[in-house]
């Protein structure tokens, strides 16, 4: 089964796939090589690729049986709309190439997709599936509950405590990341694990399925 892990980051979605199905062939798209070398590290059997995820997408979407996308969500997200004004924060464009691969999918793909982000600001576009806080395009249904490991975190008193918080709930030590994008903002964004885990094992679960009952599952 080839699958197509966009704007790949650490892995949090892609964590658990192997406990669903363990003959998998994943292909991640990261921009930012420094967590393109920590995804290799990671999952040392993907073929990791350090390249523009949209323009991947477009150029491979044919060849593979299962896409994840998680565009980069800051332009959309409350939090950034909340800061309009702090600190000399501008208001900025939200970035629509969002709405470009949810609509590029719905129109060309024949495989099976998800595409996740963030709750937005405004209305979202597209009949969104939400989960906890987070929204999910996909062609097919998703369960009401993807993990019960909990809601939102909380951040806590320090950044530091913070950071150990995330390492621990996505199993894994953030302060490996030698780059230049704030820590923190890598550790919120990960998607959770058992979320991730959920979503592959219904899509697969659809998949296998024949090809009447595949419709009335979508």
């Amino acid at each position: 089964m080839k699958i197509l892990n966009l704007y790949a980051c650490l892995g949090g979605n892609r964590y658990k796939w192997n406990e669903v199905k363990n003959d998998i062939e994943v292909t991640a798209i990261e921009l930012d090589p420094y967590l393109a070398e920590l995804y290799q590290e990671r999952f040392p059997n993907d073929n990791v690729i350090i390249a523009d995820a949209h323009q991947y997408l477009l150029d491979h979407y044919q060849e593979f049986d299962f896409i994840w996308s998680s565009p980069p969500c800051p332009t959309h997200s409350r939090a950034r709309y909340w800061g309009f004004g702090a600190n000399g924060k501008k208001p900025i464009y939200p970035d629509m190439k969002l709405y470009q691969e949810i609509i590029f999918l719905q129109h060309h793909c024949k495989s099976k997709y998800v595409v996740e982000n963030v709750i937005p600001y405004y209305d979202p576009m597209f009949n969104p599936k939400k989960r906890g806080r987070h929204l999910y395009w996909t062609n097919f249904n998703l369960p009401n509950v993807l993990s019960n490991r909990g809601g939102k975190l909380k951040e806590k008193d320090t950044n530091s405590e913070s950071l150990n918080h995330y390492n621990s709930f996505h199993d894994y030590d953030f302060r490996k990341y030698k780059g230049d994008q704030l820590i923190l903002k890598i550790a919120r964004n990960l998607v959770d694990y058992e979320a991730g885990k959920t979503i592959f094992e219904t899509a697969l679960g659809i998949m296998s399925q024949p090809k009447t009952i595949q419709k009335s599952l979508l």
